[in-house]
């Protein structure tokens, strides 16, 4: 029986954003790791810590901060290519999300990187998750 990591980091950030919760916990894989650090980057997560637990390694995510009450943003993550349906595109076929406000991660040749990173470098691969 394997393990879908990524559907893992999705579902774990989905419904701490829905129960309005600052942290969540995600096993650290260098996978997730490169994950993150694109959440990171764009946004969508404020801070990230790698804590050491009984020999296991997390990473812990802490989620934007309330302001005046309201919520920054609700992050939308979906996921798409999964472990019983592959679903490749090369770069001209690279789907715009929302016109450009969402990203899509991709899992390419040279890494895992945006949809905006794979057009610039002109390179397809298998688009793993969009978020809104």
């Amino acid at each position: 029986m394997s393990r879908d990591t990524i559907a893992d980091i999705i579902t774990s950030i989905r419904n701490a954003d829905m129960d309005k919760k600052e942290t969540v916990r995600i096993t650290s894989t260098k996978m997730t790791e490169n994950i993150v650090k694109i959440l990171l980057k764009e946004g969508f997560i404020e801070n990230v810590r790698k804590h050491r637990e009984h020999n296991k390694h997390f990473l812990v995510s802490t989620l934007p901060h309330k302001r005046a009450g309201k919520r920054i943003h609700k992050t939308i993550l979906k996921r798409i290519s999964r472990p019983g349906l592959r679903i490749y595109c090369n770069y001209p076929r690279i789907p715009k999300i929302l016109g450009g406000m969402g990203i899509a991660i991709l899992s390419t040749s040279r890494g895992i990187m945006t949809d905006r990173e794979a057009r610039l470098q002109k390179i397809g691969g298998e688009p793993l998750c969009y978020i809104l």
